[in-house]
């Protein structure tokens, strides 16, 4: 069978962006075409960021912020899309 998907390395894996019709164990070939950063940029978000972005509040504030934030967000996201 043949199947395209797409993935993002990450901490030396390759990690399907969407979940794949294989069983576990499955052993398969794998051809890499990296994808440029031009293509996978949200440039709409981009745009929102920097029109509603205030760029007189540091970055150190912005983590000490986040860092105050409890949870993971793998959590949220496998609460909202579920484990595959």
């Amino acid at each position: 069978m043949r199947q395209k998907i797409d993935a993002m390395y990450e901490n030396g894996l390759l990690r399907p962006l969407e979940p794949l019709n294989l069983p576990d164990r499955e052993r398969v070939s794998v051809t890499v075409e990296s994808a440029g950063v031009d293509d996978w940029i949200d440039r709409d978000a981009m745009e929102w960021a920097r029109r509603e972005g205030d760029p007189t509040i540091p970055l150190e504030e912005v983590r000490q912020r986040l860092a105050k934030i409890t949870g993971s967000l793998s959590d949220l996201v496998i609460a909202e899309r579920g484990e595959y």
